[in-house]
């Protein structure tokens, strides 16, 4: 994901001192990235005053996937635009294509840049992130039109349904084996008429001690918690959420569950909690 972001330095801190992040590189153009993983990135922060989501990326497998995502695009009717030599070396991907899912910026690439030789080394002591086949983590979004992003994403994308929260209200997506990677949110709603195009993203988290010294950072700084520690109804994930420089949330756990294909079925909650601490 790419987040453009009026305070470089005050996110740089936060998501090393904080988050526990590597910073993998500073370019040129004023690109900060952030590592978690053997990939040379996994979030980018780009220089601006939107202070949202700027892109998310979805990893093809190999250019043949790549390739058949494109098809797939073409013939849902969803217009793609190949992306520019520069936009692919800042992506750091062999190609990439961009295209709009109801108003969440989107790309799909292949051939994303690893540093093996280079081991991740995080900012904070910690056991590191649970990623790798899992991806970054997961995201929650607010397209214009929560069907239409759903048709790309279980279209094309391939994506698959998790649960539904309040209903229908609030959907969960995945693609691997995590128990969700997408969140498709509530959009507009009368207290926040023109919402981030990002509601949150996740960080998973190897050991419960890990989210714990994060919490005791979290405090010490003064940083705003928007939600307690506490466990989710369906990823059964032991997490909290807090403000980032930008407005927008990060959850912060560990224990999430995972998804296989073959037995799983599809549930919905009306509490997004077994329980949760106060903030």
């Amino acid at each position: 994901m790419g987040f453009e972001v009026s305070d470089i330095q005050a996110w740089e801190d936060y998501a090393t001192r904080v988050l526990g992040l590597e910073v993998s590189e500073r370019a040129e153009d004023g690109t900060v990235y952030l590592r978690m993983d053997e990939y040379h990135h996994r979030l980018a922060l780009h220089p601006g005053g939107k202070d949202d989501l700027t892109y998310v990326g979805f990893l093809a497998a190999n250019k043949e996937e790549f390739e058949n995502i494109k098809s797939k695009l073409y013939e849902s009717g969803v217009e793609f635009v190949q992306a520019s030599k520069d936009e692919i070396a800042n992506r750091h991907v062999v190609d990439m294509i961009r295209y709009d899912m109801s108003g969440i910026p989107a790309e799909v690439y292949w051939g994303g840049h690893v540093v093996f030789e280079k081991p991740f080394y995080p900012s904070q002591p910690m056991s590191g992130f649970r990623s790798g086949p899992l991806g970054l983590g997961h995201v929650g979004l607010n397209p214009d039109n929560g069907d239409e992003f759903i048709r790309i994403l279980t279209g094309p994308l391939g994506f698959r349904d998790s649960d539904a929260l309040g209903g229908p209200e609030v959907r969960f997506f995945h693609c691997n084996g995590r128990e969700h990677s997408v969140v498709v949110g509530r959009g507009a709603t009368a207290n926040d008429p023109n919402p981030k195009r990002i509601q949150h993203f996740m960080l998973e988290m190897k050991a419960l001690d890990d989210v714990g010294f994060c919490l005791n950072r979290v405090q010490e700084d003064g940083i705003e918690i928007t939600s307690g520690f506490g466990k989710h109804t369906n990823d059964h994930m032991y997490s909290f959420y807090m403000k980032t420089p930008s407005g927008f949330r990060v959850e912060y756990g560990w224990n999430g569950r995972t998804v296989d294909d073959d037995d799983w079925v599809v549930n919905s909650y009306r509490s997004a909690t077994v329980w949760r601490c106060k903030a």
